[in-house]
């Protein structure tokens, strides 16, 4: 930095942030969504220093369960959600959880019920924590309805009536990205004030990128629109360019990408997983409503993400999200391919 580059002194923090949007809305506004998030924020903190610790406490190794997916927990898993639950609970704020971890909702007892409910992913893309790959918190929020004290009902709705969803990612720094229903702004974790600061103010995706993020790993099972689609970009017609591949395995590492730089990310379903492999309340639809909120498009290939009604809490779907003109050219391609039994 050199003499004429001062430091700013009007850091703009993630609460400042909230509560001048929560000044703008008015006498409708309670302040609850920001005491809330504001225990999410202390939630990503703590496993923001966790997930930087995890290797020297010996956090990776295999917690010797399995969580209700079917996938080995590991031990930063089962802390990371202990955490997210204990700190929600004591909010004050919530009615109703939900984790990717627990088969079950959490009902939050009377003496701490609130009128939210928080469905989340505590550490998605863990399994990639020992190669050093970015992983994160992924969260979205409902408010209970107003005939309703709290029920899991209160959150089988459809992710247009989200009221907030964001995600942490955790890796040299720790990002979160937030939307409360006006846009996407993206904060970063000053570890020396422990705060997090406005970096990135506005998110809005390009209308076409140059990168997409499939697991084409799988590419054997994928039904003929997706393989078209990624065949007319990875082999375009001159004078275009192909498309650059960058698929990490981290959901929220490979969506932070496409939110900053365009492109697609997809999960689509296939002949090995008919219903696809994201989960719908604590995945897709968080995800769904930041890249909405940003400009670009969410979609199943066939119909809205955002407009799905849930049938269970873990229900999965398929999942395609980027910039505006490159998922519209993916639908292009599910309208004009026969897509089998997709």
């Amino acid at each position: 930095m050199s003499a004429e580059e001062l430091p700013s002194t009007d850091l703009i923090t993630l609460t400042r942030h909230v509560l001048n949007d929560q000044q703008r809305l008015g006498s409708s506004a309670s302040g609850d969504l920001t005491l809330l998030l504001t225990a999410i924020q202390v939630t990503s903190k703590f496993i923001a220093t966790n997930v930087r610790k995890a290797r020297l406490i010996n956090l990776v190794g295999l917690a010797g369960e399995t969580n209700v997916q079917g996938e080995e927990q590991k031990k930063l898993d089962v802390l990371s959600n202990d955490i997210m639950v204990n700190a929600l609970r004591a909010s004050g704020k919530t009615a109703v959880l939900v984790s990717e971890e627990l088969e079950d909702a959490i009902i939050i007892e009377e003496k701490h019920r609130g009128r939210y409910c928080v469905v989340f992913d505590p550490l998605d893309g863990s399994s990639n924590i020992d190669a050093g790959v970015n992983i994160g918190t992924i969260f979205g929020i409902y408010r209970v309805r107003d005939d309703s004290a709290g029920t899991v009902e209160d959150v089988l709705r459809p992710g247009s009536e989200m009221v907030a969803a964001g995600y942490t990612m955790y890796g040299s720094s720790a990002n979160l990205v937030l939307s409360t229903g006006s846009g996407v702004n993206g904060y970063t974790l000053d570890a020396a004030l422990g705060e997090f600061i406005l970096t990135h103010p506005n998110i809005t995706i390009p209308p076409r990128g140059k990168i997409y993020s499939f697991n084409e790993g799988n590419s054997m099972y994928f039904y003929p629109p997706v393989i078209a689609y990624l065949k007319s970009i990875k082999y375009p017609t001159s004078p275009k360019s192909p498309y650059s591949a960058r698929y990490i395995g981290s959901m929220v590492a490979d969506v932070h990408r496409t939110l900053l730089y365009g492109g697609i990310f997809g999960y689509p379903n296939d002949k090995k997983s008919k219903n696809g492999k994201l989960r719908l309340l604590y995945e897709a639809f968080p995800m769904a409503f930041l890249t909405e909120q940003a400009g670009g498009i969410a979609t199943t290939g066939t119909k809205r993400i955002l407009d799905i009604v849930p049938t269970s809490i873990h229900e999965r779907c398929p999942v395609f999200l980027g910039s505006r003109d490159d998922v519209t050219d993916l639908l292009k391609f599910y309208k004009e391919v026969p897509a089998e039994s997709s």
